[in-house]
């Protein structure tokens, strides 16, 4: 396929070939695979700069997404590749082979710097989804500082940069730029830009963001950083985000109360119990979506009022497809009791997917985060039950509505009234909100 590139695109691909460290937050939808591989190719065969590229990306898109791309576009038939996954012998072979791009999952950072007994020669490293290396304290983070010295260029691609706040942004740009712009170490970034919130005498559990913060760090990170969102350089569909509150009865309120009060309950002849507040929070959003799970891993039913939503949105759906997002194992075998569903999984299932021949799907956003095409098959999208991570939830909406979708794009969130879903999707806003501060303080100035 011949590669027109959009403006924004010839952009960015100019800013990676002029920076040695760049950093692009492109939002979802925005190219940013072919962006950036037009970039490799013209830094290997135009100005001779690089020769060996490391690709380090999810799964799925380390196996599928990138190779297709160099595939799909005819100005990109010079460039080599090399999938980096599956046994260990399987990943010897593939990085023995000359080519010019190796492709990895981010899995096996470690392994690739630890323990393959390879070289570590690439003069080019790409991070796709740096927000994924935002854990200083991670063997994959740990691997890379160790080789970083050697890479004479780095790029990192994102829609995410700072999913639960702006601490994430500091292993990201350790990784980037050596410490240079946020501090080499974590303790000078938190004293920096934070002061302690809840503590326990000396002991700080969590830190919050100084008077001006925000402004400080975008200022200090924007030489090397930009950002692109969709609705400003693609036609974009209208988007319509909606609730569907359902309330529990008086009986079920009154049992989420004291479960939440007490973190112990008695169901059937089974004692349940949350053995601190991780697992507390767990388990009510479990009981807001209508079951919980004993220490054996068995679920029982709560409430059957979500599934109800559920069904009333897919009979005002009309026929038409509908994608619905679960989070707990439980949430998914209760909806295919009740409804005849296909959970998407592989790219056979994709592909039935958007030819239409799936009238209600269901997705998990750990594995549809990241890589997966949804956006011909349908316009609608429903959340039966919500996750915390701000990443997972942008991307997994990004499947619908991503260039290509031609149909207004309707998600809807069935939220139990009372219940900690209120205090997730409260949450999704407010780090929106940081998130969409930092995109627009770096916000690329194309004419």
């Amino acid at each position: 396929m011949k590669y027109v590139p959009h403006s924004y695109q010839e952009y960015a691909k100019e800013f990676i070939v002029k920076n040695k460290v760049a950093a692009l937050l492109l939002e979802m939808g925005l190219g940013k695979s072919v962006t950036t591989l037009t970039a490799i190719d013209e830094l290997i065969y135009d100005r001779f700069e690089v020769s060996k590229v490391l690709v380090i990306a999810p799964l799925r898109v380390a196996i599928s997404t990138w190779p297709s791309e160099i595939k799909k576009w005819e100005h990109l038939n010079r460039l080599t590749y090399s999938v980096v996954v599956g046994t260990e012998k399987e990943r010897l072979l593939s990085l023995n082979k000359k080519v010019n791009i190796y492709i990895i999952n981010r899995e096996n950072i470690d392994w690739l710097v630890n323990k393959s007994r390879v070289t570590f020669d690439f003069d080019m490293v790409v991070i796709d989804e740096l927000s994924s290396f935002k854990s200083y304290q991670s063997k994959r983070v740990k691997s890379l500082l160790k080789v970083r010295p050697y890479i004479k260029r780095i790029v990192g691609l994102t829609g995410t940069p700072s999913s639960n706040g702006l601490m994430d942004l500091w292993a990201e740009f350790r990784i980037l730029d050596f410490g240079e712009r946020l501090g080499r170490y974590i303790s000078h970034y938190r004293s920096t830009y934070f002061v302690p919130d809840k503590r326990n005498g000396a002991i700080v559990y969590s830190y919050k963001p100084q008077k001006n913060a925000e402004e400080r760090i975008y200022e200090k990170i924007s030489d090397i950083t930009i950002s692109m969102k969709a609705k400003d350089h693609l036609k974009m569909p209208d988007l319509v985000m909606n609730e569907v509150n359902v309330e529990l009865s008086n009986k079920d309120k009154t049992k989420y109360e004291e479960f939440r009060k007490e973190m112990v309950m008695q169901v059937s002849d089974r004692e349940i119990d949350a053995v601190n507040a991780a697992s507390l929070s767990n388990k009510l959003l479990q009981m807001a979506s209508g079951s919980i799970y004993d220490e054996d891993g068995k679920f029982y039913e709560i409430h059957d009022k979500k599934l109800d939503a559920l069904e009333d949105l897919i009979e005002g759906a009309n026929g038409k497809p509908v994608l619905v997002a679960y989070w707990f194992k439980s949430d998914k075998e209760r909806i295919e009791k009740r409804f005849k569903v296909k959970e998407i999984k592989t790219s056979e299932d994709i592909a039935e997917w958007n030819k239409g021949n799936i009238p209600v799907a269901l997705v998990h956003p750990a594995s549809a985060g990241h890589g997966l095409n949804l956006q011909q098959g349908g316009s609608t999208l429903i959340w039966y039950s919500l996750t915390w991570s701000l990443e997972l939830y942008q991307q997994t909406n990004a499947r619908l509505y991503r260039q290509g979708q031609t149909q207004t794009v309707v998600i809807q969130h069935i939220i139990t009234k009372g219940t900690i879903d209120e205090d997730v999707l409260k949450a999704l806003k407010r780090k929106d909100k940081i998130q969409t501060a930092l995109m627009n303080a770096v916000k690329a100035q194309i004419e």
